[in-house]
């Protein structure tokens, strides 16, 4: 695997780290009204897929790989670009169902020599 490739495989890794430290003992109600962790989540979300966006770029391949690719992609979109239509209701179940996916298979990924 090229190791600008790598580079992009752990910001993810890092960045979803970073997330779930940043929601650990949190529930939504206490996520939804904290500004500060809200808005830390969702910078992480956008160096996800900004991260991802550039792997697929560099080793297009590596989008089967990895679940939902283009709509985690397509998150970071929305987050940088449409940041008033998203629900913190959506980021939250994104983090609770998603997340642990994504972070599977990166891990796979970083300890495969793809």
């Amino acid at each position: 695997m090229d190791l600008e490739v790598q580079k992009y495989l752990y910001d993810i890794q890092q960045a979803c780290q970073l997330i779930n430290q940043f929601v650990a003992d949190q529930s939504f109600q206490s996520y939804r009204a904290n500004d500060i962790v809200r808005s830390a989540v969702e910078r992480q979300f956008i160096t996800v897929g900004e991260a991802l966006n550039q792997t697929i770029k560099r080793s297009p391949d590596l989008e089967q790989h990895i679940a939902d690719a283009r709509k985690i992609v397509d998150f970071r979109n929305l987050l940088t670009h449409s940041y008033g239509v998203v629900s913190d209701a959506v980021v939250w179940d994104i983090i609770q169902t998603s997340l642990p996916q994504l972070i599977r298979d990166v891990d796979k990924l970083m300890g495969s020599a793809l």
